[in-house]
């Protein structure tokens, strides 16, 4: 196969082979799921792992293995967080005031919007020109707001908010404060207890663990309708089988990351993004500080995001783009254009996102590929040579 650069780590992760040799038993050897209260012999071991690896992400975050919830990723723990809350409550108090931010995941902004045509107020909370909530706009809107969801870290330009303060107000405010923790989990640290979370989404995608697995934190007390009604498993929160292999897989990773890993992304981003910002007129989307340590994301002025993509990856690098033309929607990034950015600026985003197994190497390499596309694509363009004009 040819050689590839792959910097697309936000949208998935190889998975490493620590992981895989954990789960390669729990297909043909150990394969049983926990059972009931009393289990033959294989639906007991295959309890002791659960439980062992709900241990493993639960002192991650510094909660109780009982606050845990396995789930099949992302898109799952954001759904049953909030939708999951906002029935629950609903039943007690009727239709609720619930807020999110503008630049969210779809699941959850999706959820916001169903949540919205079942009689419920939503607002949208915008954020500044780096991607970061607006905090007055936050503390004139909460007041008789039920719920409030506002992610760790942005899935396109890494922008890290200063959750504690968010959970602060939240508490201050007795709002219900879930968070969506996948695109900074194991990257920041993260402590439940100091944050004032309810609830938060994790998801093994993005860490080196497989797709379809993912844990959902929520706080001893707080009550959730089930989106699955069936058994009673993970506490009555999730009925049928739990994915074991995906599970084990996920508590490994969070064993085999690194502090060292996130030093050597972090210097590896800061390489990129300074040799990306050398290419005239590029501009970078999201803050230099506050910012996760995998993610890069640059818009070049006089070209689209889809040409970019096209041309690196026959050249081997794997990216991502905003531009409207790779949506299938045909629109362009709703998170570039709600930090002010323009349509132009939407378009030729590219996001460029580290993992484990990147290499400075790699970086310079991607650097120089870069430079030649957007020099290319300018020469034929003639919208950026009229700009130039």
């Amino acid at each position: 196969m040819e050689k590839r650069i792959y910097l697309d780590n936000a949208n998935v992760t190889k998975v490493s082979k620590e992981v895989l040799e954990a789960m390669l038993p729990y297909y043909d050897e150990k394969f049983g799921v926990p059972g009931g209260e009393f289990g033959h012999s294989y639906e007991e071991e295959a309890a002791e792992s659960l439980w062992k690896a709900r241990e493993t992400i639960a002192r991650k975050i510094n909660a109780k293995p009982e606050e845990i919830i396995f789930t099949s990723g992302v898109t799952e723990s954001n759904n049953l967080a909030i939708k999951g809350a906002v029935r629950y409550m609903e039943k007690v108090h009727g239709k609720l005031k619930i807020l999110t931010s503008g630049i969210e995941r779809k699941c959850v902004l999706n959820s916001f919007k169903y949540l919205g045509e079942s009689g419920h107020t939503v607002e949208f909370l915008p954020v500044d020109g780096e991607g970061f909530l607006k905090t007055d706009e936050l503390i004139g809107r909460i007041n008789g707001a039920s719920f409030l969801s506002v992610q760790h870290a942005n899935q396109e330009i890494g922008t890290v908010q200063d959750i504690k303060a968010i959970g602060d107000l939240a508490e201050d405010k007795g709002v219900l404060f879930h968070s969506d923790a996948t695109h900074s989990f194991l990257r920041e640290r993260i402590d439940v207890e100091k944050i004032g979370a309810d609830m938060m989404t994790f998801s093994g995608h993005a860490v080196n663990a497989p797709l379809g697995s993912g844990a959902l934190f929520v706080r001893e007390g707080v009550k959730l309708e089930p989106l699955f009604h069936g058994d009673s498993r993970e506490f009555g929160l999730r009925a049928g089988h739990p994915n074991m292999p995906a599970i084990i897989g996920f508590a490994e990773a969070v064993k085999t990351m690194k502090e060292e890993d996130i030093d050597r992304m972090r210097e590896l981003r800061d390489f990129l993004i300074g040799e990306l910002l050398g290419i005239e007129d590029s501009r970078l989307n999201g803050p230099r500080e506050r910012r996760v340590c995998d993610n890069v994301n640059v818009s070049f002025k006089g070209v689209e995001g889809e040409a970019i993509l096209m041309m690196a990856s026959l050249k081997g690098l794997i990216l991502r783009t905003g531009s409207a033309c790779f949506n299938p929607q045909l629109r362009s990034s709703y998170v570039i254009r709600a930090i002010g950015g323009s349509a132009e600026d939407a378009n030729s985003s590219t996001r460029l996102t580290l993992g484990r197994y990147n290499t400075m190497e790699e970086m310079k390499e991607t650097a120089e590929i870069m430079g030649e596309i957007i020099e290319k694509l300018r020469s034929m363009s003639p919208i950026y040579r009229k700009v130039r004009r």
